[in-house]
């Protein structure tokens, strides 16, 4: 009987507690809520878009053989870097040196005819003046004489081109850069109109980045400088990359933990004039330095270009922007209360989003710079009710002094 009284007794407890619980909850709708605002903020900022790119050299050359021929032997590396000139193959040189000699021997009976035929034309040239000889064979001797002459020039022209051939058998790097994989070894024949290139040289010390924006995003920003909204950048535009990996790109002794990047920045050059027919985007071509080769022809990045500079951009918080649940955005503000600094009345708005920039929303229409928007206690938000508004930057302030006081004990 006792444990049954002493059951009784626990439970009438319990339910004067939630009674009395139910009174405090009842009663506290009474006070207004307390939410953070902070003041809309305008300023002018420089927008930037992340757009996809690929990397490409600044320089290809094909190596590619200019004669037909045996390749005897590969004098390079595969991968180094090689100088422009510098010997690549070496094609057997023996049926040109033989056609250099021959067109060298011809040269040598022209020129030893030459100075035959002009000897005679002299020995004309007196005799004709005393009738020894006629007038005829003086300009048959002078018509030689030329001919030989013309014979000459031909011969030097084929000895020229036989030394030229010759020279040719030493396959020799168009350009200075970086070589690749070899597709001949030696033995092997290779003719001078052959589609396949022997090697690939590219130049990557500076490197090209084709990067590509949707015609729509062009439209929108020239649009907006149109009409005043936007400022360019002018022909000096700047643009900055991010790596496959995520990692900014910066020189290899820089510490890529660091908040402050001392990021490489490259010179965007052009935009093409048309759009793509099957993209519908537009090409953009910057250019970087490569000076420690971390930029390889066929990576993939992610550019980040400079558009141009909003003038006049309204800034809210991220976290004080909400969905209507129609498509749209609302944000609350706060409207003081006659006779009050600290109560306030709740405002429910429409807003219009243009795009990110950080951790805000750049808004298009709907708040004013200096407006009170409501960034914390959006549940307490109810439109049109009263509310107790605290500066969030007090809030943020109280905060730190707590943590400052933990950090004591």
């Amino acid at each position: 009987m006792q444990i049954h009284k002493m059951r009784k007794t626990a439970i009438w407890i319990l339910l004067l507690v939630a009674i009395t619980g139910c009174d405090k909850q009842a009663a506290s709708p009474n006070e207004p809520g307390e939410v953070w605002y902070a003041a809309v903020t305008q300023e002018r900022l420089t927008l930037t878009c992340d757009l996809p790119g690929r990397v490409s050299a600044l320089v290809v050359s094909d190596v590619r053989p200019q004669v037909d021929g045996i390749i005897l032997e590969r004098l390079f590396e595969e991968g180094a870097d090689v100088q422009k000139g510098q010997v690549l193959y070496q094609i057997d040189p023996a049926l040109y040196q033989a056609t250099y000699n021959t067109a060298k021997a011809a040269l040598a009976e022209a020129e030893a005819t030459v100075a035959a035929l002009n000897a005679l034309e002299k020995r004309y040239q007196a005799l004709v003046k005393t009738h020894a000889v006629s007038r005829q064979e003086l300009d048959n001797a002078m018509a030689d004489h030329a001919q030989a002459k013309a014979r000459v020039a031909k011969a030097r022209a084929e000895l020229e081109t036989a030394a030229i051939n010759l020279a040719y058998t030493q396959i020799k790097a168009p350009v200075s850069g970086r070589i690749g994989a070899s597709s001949v070894t030696p033995g092997a024949l290779v003719t001078a109109n052959q589609p396949a290139a022997l090697a690939i040289i590219q130049q990557t010390d500076r490197v090209y980045v084709d990067i590509r924006q949707s015609s729509t995003d062009t439209l929108r920003l020239r649009r907006a400088m149109a009409q005043g909204k936007m400022s360019p950048n002018g022909s000096a535009a700047k643009a900055r990359l991010t790596l496959e990996d995520g990692s900014a790109y910066t020189r290899v002794t820089h510490n890529p933990d660091s908040d402050a990047p001392e990021w490489i920045l490259g010179d965007l050059l052009f935009s093409d004039i048309s759009v793509g027919q099957t993209t519908g985007s537009v090409s953009l071509r910057a250019v970087f330095n490569n000076p420690d080769g971390l930029l390889l022809p066929g990576m993939y990045v992610t550019a980040t270009i400079e558009e141009g500079a909003l003038d006049n951009a309204v800034l809210v918080p991220h976290r004080s922007v909400l969905s209507s649940g129609s498509g749209g955005h609302v944000v609350f503000l706060l409207h003081a209360e006659s006779g009050s600094e600290t109560l306030f009345r709740v405002e429910r708005r429409d807003v219009q989003l243009d795009r990110r920039y950080g951790s805000h929303w750049i808004i298009k229409s709907g708040v004013s710079a200096g407006e009170r928007l409501v960034v914390e206690g959006l549940q307490k938000a109810v439109p049109g009710s009263l509310v107790k508004g605290v500066p969030a930057q007090n809030k943020d302030a109280a905060v730190s002094d707590a943590g400052d006081s933990v950090k004591g004990k």
